[in-house]
């Protein structure tokens, strides 16, 4: 009597002769899942690849086959490789096909194509008859002779049943072995047209190499989570206390006002330090964060359940990550979310891999291929995997209203018809966007940390580092496709920044000009330049160049050919007084310190010897916070001719040229380069940008960052003229983010806004100059 394992692989056998496609995939599946015959399983394998053909997953059919392809068994590798061409060149046809329909074309052979499900079976099926691996009665499988060993397919140290079954979950799609160069760096083919038809549309190509995975690789060295523990807690510590500042200010100024009005009394209860019981609420917040969030996020940015199933048609590698993933470590599948937006990008939230959730957009299943997907939901499980998700979540929850705030309140603001009430609102509004800035501002360091390890996790557990790299670019041309298109940052892209795999700002400008320059020349400067980090300490998220370099290294040490030539390199060699120039405000603030201490070491050998007494002043050490504002000050004023020079008309740095500064590794934002710079003016209308914080260029070789700053009640500014083309001249910046300090805006109709750069740096020199010197002679 045949056993059970039999009956199970007969019955899905039989269940696919007669055409009930689904039954069988569901048996066969199983039977993979739990047989510990290698023979029987290739042969279910055999079954499940003409199974999913039939029902149109023509990618999963590819996927099995190209396991297939790696038996020991002679038979079966043959029927793999001949099935492999014909599905692939049936893919690619059809998808040629798809493309001249869609345009209107008709393809110059008439081809109709048949039905996708019915012409990628029978293509199996004919290879099944000619490798004489299954007769023509399909429910008679010839008997595959047993392999001496499995380990061809399954790795060598598990058992063999937990080998089919981590195989089944864990299959990837590998490169065709004779694939042409061409091919390889072409952008039309199977999942790969995704990104590549979207810059298409942009009217911009970009090659990728489709550098590939690894097919066994050895662990990584356990990381070591110290760093990020002590930084996770630090902080945890600042935004706290960040919190307690900003509430007790808010207490005073309520108790102020309170005294300042006649007939009111001030609220007792105010004066009393809050310190107990915001940490209480904010105990609270993390611990019901996850559900607060599904709440919040459902208010702001409603987002959909997306079910294995859907996910699995975009990438069946992400799906088995997911489950391989979390049945290893005893975790139930984290719910799975999609936001309906076209930039790409993904997020996590909770504070447990019990409680934890990951959302992507849509924009990121479209624009991404298979086994970048995966790497993306790799990061995210790194993140719970590691617990810094905990922390991020508590930052959305306190932050995410705040920014709500100032969203509605703006909103409000360009409603209203009075200027002085559209005024009034615009200030209010901005009022909560500095308050958001300064609480997310408590998080940059740990917020670049904590990606370095998400990079690495997804990179160990696919086993491809080059689909990470391939994603972070991706995600960075697609999130600055959405910022073209829209013309202006969206508010859902900036509220989310901490969270997000790759920052807005930094995607902006290498995301819009992958298609002009060379990637590797554009990421030189962030993992060459030996004053970077400094210029990255204001960064929401770690140098995008540098994130890559320690990818590739990862790729070599597994050796793999790598997406990008970036080699481990030593830093550049750059003059140091052009650096400590640059930087001279921000020395002045160590040197005020060591002032003020020098100031008071004499004023007390003074007092002792009863020269001078003065001590009364200087028993209150505010005078160091007068001493820190004066080096500043002074740090500005050294720093600011050479930080505006003179710019010359003909020698500024036009469209065609701007991104040779980008390119060059060894440039500092004290270079100050001259531009003259043409395009359309992108960014958010109204009262929402009274700060600047959304003026973005847009030129034909990409978009930068301006920088101004209006003055109070100014009647034109830059935000008056988004949506039209203007001329810019200014200062051309290299940094994490580069960025233009204008000097000049002019529309074509000839008005013209001055950029005052150099005028408010005087400003703010003077007025820190005078404040530092009443603190000091104050005390």
């Amino acid at each position: 009597m045949p056993s059970h394992s039999e009956l199970s692989l007969q019955s899905g056998l039989n269940a696919l002769k007669q055409g009930d496609y689904q039954a069988a995939i569901t048996i066969l599946d199983g039977f993979i899942s739990q047989s510990t015959n290698y023979s029987d399983v290739l042969q279910a394998t055999i079954g499940l690849a003409v199974a999913y053909s039939r029902t149109g997953e023509v990618s999963t059919a590819i996927s099995l086959c190209e396991d297939l392809r790696e038996s020991d068994n002679q038979e079966v590798r043959e029927w793999a490789n001949l099935s492999l061409k014909k599905l692939r060149a049936k893919r690619s046809k059809e998808q040629l096909t798809s493309k001249n329909q869609a345009e209107n074309i008709p393809e110059a052979t008439g081809f109709i194509p048949f039905d996708n499900s019915a012409s990628a079976s029978n293509l199996l099926e004919e290879n099944l008859s000619s490798s004489r691996l299954v007769t023509q009665d399909t429910s008679n499988v010839v008997e595959v002779p047993d392999s001496e060993s499995s380990q061809d397919i399954f790795h060598t140290d598990k058992s063999l049943r937990q080998q089919h079954k981590i195989n089944h979950q864990t299959r990837e799609n590998k490169p065709e072995d004779n694939q042409t160069n061409n091919e390889q760096e072409s952008t039309v083919a199977f999942e790969e047209t995704k990104s590549s038809n979207e810059l298409s549309v942009r009217g911009v190509t970009v090659h990728w190499r489709k550098a590939p995975k690894a097919k066994m690789w050895q662990p990584l060295p356990k990381p070591k989570l110290l760093l990020l523990r002590v930084v996770m807690v630090l902080t945890s510590v600042a935004l706290f206390w960040t919190m307690r500042f900003l509430l007790v200010l808010l207490m005073e100024s309520v108790n102020y006002l309170l005294n300042w009005l006649p007939f009111v009394e001030s609220l007792q209860f105010l004066y009393y330090d809050p310190i107990y019981f915001l940490l209480a609420v904010v105990i609270v917040l993390a611990i019901a964060s996850p559900w607060l969030l599904d709440i919040l996020l459902s208010k702001f940015y409603p987002q959909q359940t997306l079910q294995k199933e859907q996910l699995n048609r975009y990438s069946p590698a992400a799906n088995r990550l997911l489950i391989r993933y979390c049945q290893q470590r005893g975790w139930k599948l984290p719910p799975l979310f999609v936001l309906q937006e076209s930039a790409p990008f993904a997020y996590s939230y909770g504070h447990l891999p019990r409680t934890a959730r990951i959302v992507v957009t849509q924009g990121l299943l479209d624009q991404l291929e298979n086994d970048e997907i995966a790497a993306v939901y790799g990061m995210e499980l790194g993140h719970i995997t590691y617990g810094d998700v905990g922390l991020t979540s508590l930052y959305l929850l306190v932050t995410l209203p705040i920014y709500g705030l100032y969203q509605i309140i703006s909103g409000w603001g360009d409603w209203l018809p009075n200027k002085i009430g559209r005024s009034f609102l615009g200030v209010f509004a901005n009022f909560f966007y500095c308050i958001w800035y300064v609480l997310t501002g408590t998080s940059l360091w740990f917020s670049q940390l904590r990606h370095y390890y998400s990079d690495r996790r997804a990179a160990e557990i696919t086993g491809h580092p080059n689909a990470a790299i391939r994603a972070l670019l991706k995600m960075a041309i697609g999130i600055a496709g959405d910022i073209e298109k829209q013309e202006k940052t969206s508010y859902l892209l900036e509220s989310l920044n901490l969270l997000l795999p790759l920052g807005h700002k930094q995607s902006l400008s290498l995301g819009s000009t992958a298609p002009h320059i060379a990637l590797e020349s554009y990421l030189m400067w962030e993992y060459l330049n030996p004053y970077r980090w400094w210029f990255a300490a204001n960064s929401s998220h770690p140098l995008t160049g540098h994130r890559i370099q320690r990818l590739c290294q990862i790729a070599r040490q597994w050796r793999l050919e790598t997406e990008l030539s970036i080699e481990k390199q030593q830093p550049l060699q750059i003059r140091h007084q052009s650096f400590f120039i640059g930087m001279a405000p921000w020395w002045g603030i160590p040197l005020g310190l060591v002032l003020g201490f020098g100031i008071w070491l004499v004023w007390q050998i003074a007092y002792t010897v009863e020269v001078l007494n003065l001590k009364w002043i200087y028993d209150d050490w505010n005078f160091l916070l007068g001493c820190i504002l004066i080096g500043f000050s002074i740090g500005t004023l050294v720093r600011i001719n050479q930080f505006f020079p003179e710019i010359k008309p003909n020698s500024a740095q036009t469209n065609e040229n701007f991104i040779d500064v980008l390119n060059n590794p060894a440039s500092l934002p004290i270079d100050s380069n001259a531009v003259l710079l043409a395009g359309k003016l992108l960014g958010r209308c109204g009262t929402s940008n009274y700060l600047g914080q959304d003026l973005i260029l847009q030129t034909n070789r990409g978009l930068l960052r301006l920088h101004h700053i209006s003055w109070l009640g100014q009647g034109v500014n830059p935000q008056d003229f988004i949506g039209r083309q203007v001329i810019v001249r200014g200062w051309l910046r290299r940094g994490a983010t580069p960025w233009v300090d204008i000097q000049i805006l002019k529309t074509q109709s000839g008005k013209k806004i001055n950029g005052l750069h150099p005028i408010w740096s005087m400003i703010f020199a003077f007025i820190f100059t005078a404040l530092g010197a009443y603190i000091f002679l104050k005390g």
